[in-house]
């Protein structure tokens, strides 16, 4: 699968990378954005997985911006350039931040149709970085991967966690200094999503019930900003649930998908989908629906 490297800035080194893999008649992909140490290609198994079920996924890595408003100027334009007027937006991290953010800032002409938000945040303050957050860019390299790194796992991992924290430092070890500093000033710097402008947006919340880097306050915190969002938990996964269990976050992946299945939003294939399946499947969905109604 070829990285595609595109500019829609005045600024030339200003390059969005993506995979864009699956069927190009589907006009509201799935669209998926990494954490801070992350690259397009963490999502590797969640595009093999779901461009096999029939379904069009973009892995994304963000060029240089310094401040949000930038970055969602920035995007917009790429879908733009992507001819693509409404679509799904998968998060990690500071990238599922980013997706609130952005569905924030278009909510008056809407162009984000959902949002799954894996271990993510609605606050940059929680990291009590936010006097530091102007600094960044002024710190070596190696420095700023050491402040990253500090949220990585410790201590006895099983083998597929140990291989994805493996898999992470690896593409962290890839990110120059400008990138690293200007995504932990995305992260850091002084913001909050406002749920009101969202409101109307489905959103499933995926989190993990071991370590990972965020407190149990953030996630107290996104439960109480999206009482209606459905909840994807995993018993194990810790900060890349993507890279080691996923086997279940592409099946909450299909899950929350299913909604859209048979409007055009759906971001499958329909050829791919039979009768009989989504007529099982609204099943399930109607009474996994009901059971978290009583």
């Amino acid at each position: 699968l070829p990285l595609l490297q595109i500019i829609v800035d005045d600024d030339d080194s200003k390059v969005w990378s993506l995979y864009d893999a699956g069927p190009r008649s589907i006009r509201c992909p799935l669209i998926f954005l990494p954490p801070v140490s992350g690259t397009a290609d963490v999502f590797f198994q969640q595009i093999l997985a779901l461009t096999g079920w029939g379904y069009r996924v973009i892995a994304l890595q963000y060029p240089v911006y310094w401040d949000h408003l930038e970055f969602c100027d920035g995007f917009r334009k790429l879908l733009d350039h992507l001819q693509l007027d409404k679509v799904h937006l998968f998060g990690a991290s500071l990238g599922g931040f980013l997706a609130q953010k952005f569905a924030e800032y278009t909510h008056k002409s809407p162009r984000v149709q959902s949002l799954i938000l894996c271990n993510s945040f609605s606050d940059t303050s929680i990291f009590n970085q936010t006097w530091t957050a102007n600094s960044f860019w002024l710190m070596p390299a190696f420095m700023l991967k050491k402040i990253v790194l500090g949220n990585f796992a410790s201590g006895p991992l099983d083998p597929e966690m140990a291989d994805g924290i493996d898999f992470m430092v690896d593409r962290l070890e890839s990110l120059g200094q400008s990138e690293l500093a200007s995504r932990l000033t995305l992260n850091c710097q002084n913001s909050y999503v406002e749920p009101h402008k969202i409101r109307d947006i489905p959103v499933t919340i995926m989190d993990v019930f071991d370590q990972s880097a965020l407190s149990t306050e953030a996630k107290e915190e996104m439960y109480k900003l999206y009482p209606n969002a459905r909840r994807a938990h995993l018993k194990t996964g810790g900060n890349f649930p993507y890279l080691c269990r996923s086997a279940e976050v592409n099946l909450y992946i299909q899950i929350h998908l299913l909604q859209f299945h048979g409007t055009r939003y759906a971001a499958i294939d329909p050829s791919m989908v039979s009768a009989e399946e989504l007529e099982v499947q609204k099943i399930t969905l109607h009474s996994s629906n009901e059971q978290e109604e009583q």
